[in-house]
């Protein structure tokens, strides 16, 4: 799949300013991806970024390029060849945020954040509404 091959160059510290938005108003563009997890499922493409800190829009941003690269409009090399370019002009349009969702936030033990009293937002349901059985 040509978006495993566009994603592995994302992997690692780079500045991600190829990939950010106008409205970004981050002192740095330098964030660590860590893992970048893309799974077909019928007529979906799933895919899970993780990271120690994401851009305005950057997902989203990622996304329409890897919608070019997945409809043959680029190589898999294009998605380095923009991440080295640093020049957004030269990106995908920004995915639409239909379909998005963030899953899930972590912090560093480091942090000592407790975690949510009682019921956490992923065990409710779609929407946030309780399941009803």
């Amino acid at each position: 799949m040509q978006c495993a091959k566009a994603a592995a160059c994302l992997i690692g510290k780079h500045d991600f300013t190829a990939f950010r938005s106008s409205e970004c108003q981050v002192k740095t563009p330098m964030k660590y991806l860590h893992q970048i997890d893309i799974v077909e499922r019928g007529d979906f493409i799933h895919f899970r970024f993780r990271a120690n800190a994401f851009l305005h829009h950057m997902v989203r941003n990622l996304i329409g390029c890897f919608v070019a690269i997945g409809r043959g409009k680029h190589p898999a090399l294009w998605m380095a060849e923009l991440l080295e370019a640093r020049d957004r002009k030269r990106t995908a349009p920004t995915c639409m945020p239909d379909g998005l969702y963030l899953a899930e936030v972590g912090y560093s033990e480091d942090f000592a954040v407790p975690a949510p009293p009682g019921e956490l937002p992923l065990e409710r349901g779609l929407a946030g509404q309780q399941n009803k059985a």
